[in-house]
């Protein structure tokens, strides 16, 4: 795509979507954008984004449109009915979701888009908001082969390792991949270290001969000294991290495979949730298991 002749749409300012759509500006594309609160904004603005009041206005001005909202009701909210992105957007336009959503309502997305004359892709990212800030994100990406190679050189400018894993719904259920993934190593993580300070050893000590061996992973390397620091700010908001458990149980479950351990992780969130501390990081399930909560994932 011709980046000077090209308008790029981004709805959903948040603390991954301004990253994002910060390196298409510094990239050069003429950048539309929307989010509930316009002040979030207010940063894109000062470096040349142009404020929209309503997605329908950014859909209707943009030949590619990307959305990073919080859950699967909003994806719903601002893609339908007549004040959204679908009915709204000129014909050919490429629709680009890169919030974790559901599989099944990117497929009706995709399906309801084509039926427009547009191109939809889901593109959930994965690396949190350092990946963001860096331009490194993971995006996993569904839909047609062609809109993938249109686009691509836009995900580039946000990510490293751009995938295309199949047809309509492939990011998503990717991305479900993903965070099952990583519940398993953030709670191996909180484990072993619980395991190490109450042995009486220390846990900084034991980070640095568990973390050079095979047990080192992301979760261990990067929020384990936060987890001791006791730096429960979020890189990614543990209320995010429920919503996303939550509809890959669900994919599991109409696939009819037993997960144990994402069933566990799930529940191990919802604690967090019950406890009000939704706001944190993933990483506070390390505080969880500190005071003793964890017993609370079962009821």
């Amino acid at each position: 795509m011709n980046k000077a002749k090209e308008t790029v749409g981004f709805i959903g300012i948040g603390v991954m979507g301004k990253s994002m759509a910060g390196h298409l500006i510094a990239a050069g594309y003429k950048l539309r954008i929307y989010t509930r609160t316009k002040e979030k904004a207010r940063e894109l603005i000062d470096k040349g984004a142009i404020w929209c009041d309503t997605p329908a206005t950014v859909a209707n001005a943009s030949s590619v449109v990307f959305t990073m909202v919080g859950y699967p009701a909003d994806v719903e909210e601002i893609y339908f009915g007549p004040a959204g992105i679908i009915e709204n957007a000129r014909p050919g336009t490429y629709l680009v979701d890169t919030t974790t959503s559901k599989p099944e309502l990117a497929r009706r997305i995709a399906e309801a888009a084509t039926a427009k004359g547009l191109h939809a892709l889901d593109a959930p990212v994965s690396g949190g908001d350092l990946g963001a800030k860096n331009a490194s994100l993971t995006i996993m990406v569904g839909g047609d082969k062609d809109a993938f190679k249109a686009v691509k050189p836009l995900l580039e400018v946000m990510g490293k390792t751009i995938v295309l894993q199949g047809g309509p719904g492939a990011g998503q259920h990717t991305k479900m991949a993903n965070q099952i993934a990583i519940a398993g190593s953030l709670a191996g993580t909180v484990e072993a270290l619980t395991y190490a300070r109450t042995a009486g050893l220390d846990p900084i000590t034991v980070l640095s001969s568990i973390g050079a061996g095979s047990a080192g992973s992301w979760q261990l390397n990067n929020l384990g000294p936060k987890m001791l620091a006791g730096d429960f700010a979020p890189g990614f908001y543990s209320k995010h991290f429920l919503k996303d458990l939550g509809i890959a149980l669900e994919s599991a479950k109409e696939m009819k495979l037993d997960l144990p351990l994402l069933t566990l992780a799930e529940r191990l969130y919802q604690t967090i949730k019950r406890e009000g501390l939704g706001e944190k990081g993933t990483q506070i399930l390390y505080s969880l298991y500190e005071k003793g909560l964890t017993t609370r994932s079962s009821q």
